[in-house]
């Protein structure tokens, strides 16, 4: 039997769904960084990032049990829209919090949408510039993908940085400012900067 690591996504994805729970696993492994990080670029918050996360699988794994999966060759695509579904779910909730509704007309001002935090045009903009961004990011070599994944997603300073990959500062910070021009130079080329 072939090594469960060299899978595909939908061979492990049929495994799982004929009772192989270890099947799961492996696609958990294989996707659990992307899916969070795209989590975490919407949300910005720990704790709610891993409850969306943990809520993206739950639902992926009662889909495959209920044998609702069915779209061959794109596995990620498909947990990555059942996230997003559940970050504009949260981010509508949190934008309705955020409005007040007041019967006095002495209070209209706070019925103004435009003095809320957020509206779902910004939701929108928001969503579209994340994505501009995130391929941008996943164009670049590597080596500058995990600079500019560990100090943007993860948070983590050069010297944090140069730690873990086991490099010198310099070196980080030149890897940085070359993954920047990069993405300028894509950015310009797909007419994403206005």
């Amino acid at each position: 039997m072939t090594s469960m690591k060299k899978m595909s996504d939908e061979e492990l994805v049929k495994l799982y769904a004929d009772g192989c729970n270890e099947a799961f696993g492996y696609l958990l492994l294989r996707h659990k960084d992307y899916i969070y990080t795209y989590i975490f670029s919407y949300i910005k918050n720990e704790d709610d990032s891993n409850d969306i996360f943990q809520e993206t699988f739950i639902k992926v794994i009662t889909s495959i049990r209920s044998s609702a999966y069915n779209e061959v060759g794109k596995f990620r695509f498909w947990v990555m829209r059942i996230a997003h579904n559940l970050i504009m779910d949260y981010m509508r909730a949190k934008a309705s919090n955020n409005t007040v509704s007041a019967e006095n007309e002495d209070f209209t001002l706070l019925n103004n949408k435009d003095i809320c935090d957020w509206n779902i045009e910004d939701f929108i903009i928001e969503d579209q510039t994340q994505r501009e961004l995130l391929s941008l990011v996943n164009e670049l070599p590597e080596s500058q993908r995990q600079i500019v994944h560990l100090r943007f997603y993860e948070n983590k300073s050069f010297k944090e940085i140069s730690d873990h990959l086991g490099c010198s500062i310099n070196t980080s910070l030149g890897r940085m400012r070359y993954a920047i021009l990069n993405m300028r130079k894509m950015a310009k080329e797909k007419n994403y900067l206005n």
